[in-house]
Formats: C-alpha cells, structure tokens, sequence
C-alpha cells in the first residue's frame, strides 16, 4: 500500500498539537487525551509523521488559486466562485475563506510539525529507529509550510514550538528574511541530510533528500542567491532523476505517478475516500467533454487558459494539445470544438477517468525534474554561465520536439528561461511565484487590476483581530500590511 493509499483515520489524535483553543494561528484541540500517549513508539512517530501529511492533502486543492490564478497565464471565465474571480481580478475580500482555511491549514501542518520534533528530541534512537528519517520528514514538511505562507502573505507568526494558550496570543508577525534564514533554509540543510535518497513499498510518495535539495534549490532561487542555488540544484543532477521521455506520461494516471521525474507530490487516491477534486475542478462545464474523457459529476470550470498561451507554442510544440484546448478529437476523428460562451478553454493535464465526482487518482506535483532543469537553467545563467544554462534548458525543448536553442545572449536566455517555465509548468503552481520572484508581476499584471503592493494577499481579518485584540475594517484588495 504505497502512501498515497493511506487512510486519514490514522491521524487520530494528531490535531492535539497545542493546548490553545483560539489563537493567532487558529489551532484547536478535538480531544484530551494526553499527548505523551501518542508518542511511545516508532509506528506512533510514523503515524503523526502521516498525519501531517494529510494536512498538506487539505491545501493542495487551493494550490494553484495562489500560484496560477492571479498570473495572466490562467483566466476564471465562468462566475462559478466570488472567490476565484476575486483572486482573478485583485479583488479578494480579506474575509475571503480560500485566505482563512489556507491559513490554518499551513498553520495547522506547521504545528503538527512541530510537536513531532518537541517529543523526537529526546527520544531513544534504539526505540525510535527512524528517528532521523521521521525529523528530516517533519522539518521538510514545516518548511514547505513556511515557504508557501511567506509566499503568499509576507511576514508571518514564526512558530517552532508546541505553544500554551497564553502564549500564542503574544505571537506576532516575523519578517520574510528571518523566517527563511532562521527556519525554512536551516529546516532543509537538516532534512537534506537525514531523508534517504528514496522510499519502497508502502512508503513511496513520502518526501526524500532530492525533495529537500530541490525545494532549497527554489527557495535559493527565490532568494536571487544564483550561487547557492546553482550548486543545490546541481546535487540534484546527480541523483538519478531524468526527463520522462513522453510529456503526456506525466499527466496520463493510468501509470505510476512516481516515475523517473517525480520529485515530490501532494497524494492522492481514488476509491478509498482520499481523491482529489482536480479532475472536476478544472474540466469545463460541458458534457460532451465530460463524457468523452469519463468525467462524473460537474465540471468546474476552472483554469482556463489564457488567449495568450495558445500563441506562445511553437507549432511543433508537444505540450500543446493537453496543457491548452478548446476541444477534443473523438474517436472517429473528428474534431469536436467547445462553444464560445462562458467556458472558452481548458486544459487537459487533470483529466482522467472517475467513479465519483471529486475523487479523482491525480496528484498535485509539487517538485518534478523538469522545473529542477529549468530553475539550474535560470541559476547558471544569472551566474554567466549562458551556455551551461542552455544545455539544460534545451533538454526540456528537446523533449518537448522543439528546436534546442544556441548562440543566445544573457538577457535573452533569461526571456525564453522565463517562457519556457511558462510552457513547460502551466498550472503546477508556479506562474504567479515567477513573476513576484523576478520582480516582472506588476508590469505583466498592471492591465488585469494589480496595484504595486499586491504582490502578497491579505491575512485573514480573523487573524488581524486576534494578533491585535481589536476589529480592523474589511479590506477587497490585496494589501501587504506593515
């Protein structure tokens, strides 16, 4: 039974990660039994070790509302949620739920987190002897946490202990800078030496050393330390990842989701209570679409791809038909175009075929080789080193079926680096975090409604009013509050 099988009932108690019932970070007890009993033995670490993975399981389904939503890659055509057209247009509510259940979400893996390390601390290794491997698990999963937060809010509470009642009240805001020097990147030096190289059996889908060497990668990248990053992102090179030889295979489940270029996922698994809701959610409203791919329930519309992307692939270009469509081929042949209201495109990357509506086999790729060649690509250059930086970009055209690229100057290597990510990880969770990290968003996004301090969302009014023990008035726009 691999992880992504595994039944969420196996949490159990784990949502006892502090003893506070309302605080700053929205952490709430649902039992009383005392923690001390659930941390004996090695299967109760691995247990609480599940248990903080199926928070990320939570979240995965508003993954690509911050990532890919607010870019001008991804449209909402269809008034199907206030929510996604808020977050579409730069207008989202602070009150809005998608901010607030993100919130404790990440707060609620963070905490789980770190309880697990609290216990871990002074256990027996002869007792507990997947200790290193349960720590390196938990600091990854924490730092993914904070990774994605500051990402999406800005300075944010640094919590790395269980907190009492009293004291979660007096938790307040850290800046970006310290939370990534002082936890996500001390976090991922830890992980990366105590994650084994890989899992078997049962335990495949759980985060590895290439996860954390590929995330700190990222968050080096983000960083614009270029240096650092190129040199992690190298590591990874060496760890027997490769470009899957078909791009469809990536998005075909009927194969094996751990294949040679999956890094790190968010898992699922249909049939046993534990699908995700990607199929429904990004199939378009249609029933002869839904039909032909054996789709059930509703689709929901969502992730519609822009205009542009259609005139961005080369003609020859083999990611074009299943990331951008505005119709299918039956199995005569013909080709069957969507209609031109409301829902005008979609794409293809999540279809699979479903028993029941939201419960769908695909998963949510966090971390695949490809945006690994792409961000030592982008590295290499900044470093310049241009033509290093092109061989590893033209592995991912190469197998794409477009020509390899040559001769190019810096600032152009970075313009098709920046295209090709585009092209290459359409809805992955990406776009958006691109063009914040290259300081480009507010050039690309002015014409869509982005002002210049939207460049994070808005923490939850519910939070505001806690940290500060007054109401504050409710905001419709992204706003970095100081």
């Amino acid at each position: 039974m691999r992880m992504k099988k595994i039944n969420l009932s196996i949490v159990l108690a784990l949502l006892l990660m502090t003893s506070c019932k309302k605080n700053f970070i929205e952490l709430k007890p649902i039992s009383t039994v005392s923690i001390d009993i659930l941390f004996k033995t090695d299967k109760d670490y691995q247990d609480a070790i599940i248990g903080a993975y199926s928070v990320l399981r939570l979240q995965g389904p508003n993954i690509w509302i911050f990532g890919d939503l607010p870019g001008d890659d991804t449209e909402q055509h269809f008034f199907t949620s206030v929510s996604l057209v808020g977050v579409d247009n730069f207008s989202i509510n602070i009150n809005d739920p998608i901010l607030i259940n993100s919130w404790r979400n990440y707060y609620s893996l963070i905490s789980r987190c770190n309880l697990i390390l609290s216990k871990i601390e002074s256990t027996d290794p002869a007792v507990i002897t997947n200790r290193n491997k349960y720590i390196g698990e938990a600091k990854f999963l924490r730092a993914l946490a904070y990774f994605n937060l500051v990402r999406i809010f800005g300075d944010v509470p640094a919590v790395t202990t269980p907190l009492s009642t009293s004291e979660s009240y007096k938790v307040g805001r850290e800046k970006v800078d310290k939370i990534y020097d002082e936890i996500i990147i001390k976090d991922l030096l830890d992980a990366e030496t105590k994650l084994p190289l890989k899992f078997t059996g049962a335990e495949v889908g759980r985060a590895t050393s290439g996860a954390a060497k590929s995330l700190l990668g990222k968050v080096y990248l983000t960083r614009k330390d270029f240096v650092k990053a190129e040199a992690k992102l190298q590591e990874v090179t060496t760890m027997g990842y490769a470009l899957l030889p078909n791009f469809n295979d990536l998005f075909n489940y009927q194969k094996d989701e751990h294949h040679s270029e999956y890094i790190f996922d968010i898992e699922y698994e249909e049939n046993v209570g534990l699908g995700s809701s990607f199929t429904n959610t990004f199939a378009p409203a249609y029933a002869i679409v839904l039909n032909f791919y054996g789709i059930t329930g509703q689709g929901g519309s969502a992730g519609s791809p822009s205009e542009e992307m259609f005139t961005l692939f080369e003609s020859n270009d083999k990611r074009k038909d299943i990331t951008v469509a505005k119709g299918f081929t039956d199995n005569s042949g013909t080709y069957i175009a969507t209609p031109t209201f409301d829902v005008r495109t979609f794409t293809k990357k999540y279809f699979t075929k479903t028993v029941r509506a939201g419960d769908s086999k695909a998963n949510w790729k966090v971390l695949r080789y490809a945006d690994v060649l792409l961000m030592l690509a982008e590295a290499l250059n900044e470093n310049g080193k241009t033509t290093q930086a092109l061989d590893y970009l033209n592995q991912v055209r190469i197998r794409a079926g477009v020509t390899p690229l040559a001769n190019l100057a810096k600032d152009q290597t970075r313009e098709r680096i920046y295209l090709e990510r585009r092209l290459e990880l359409y809805l992955e969770g990406h776009r958006w975090f691109d063009l914040v990290r290259t300081g480009r968003a507010l050039t690309v996004l002015q014409s869509k409604g982005m002002k210049p301090y939207m460049t994070v969302f808005p923490i939850p009014l519910s939070q505001i009013q806690l940290i500060n023990n007054s109401a504050q008035p409710s905001e419709t726009f992204f706003k970095k509050l100081n």
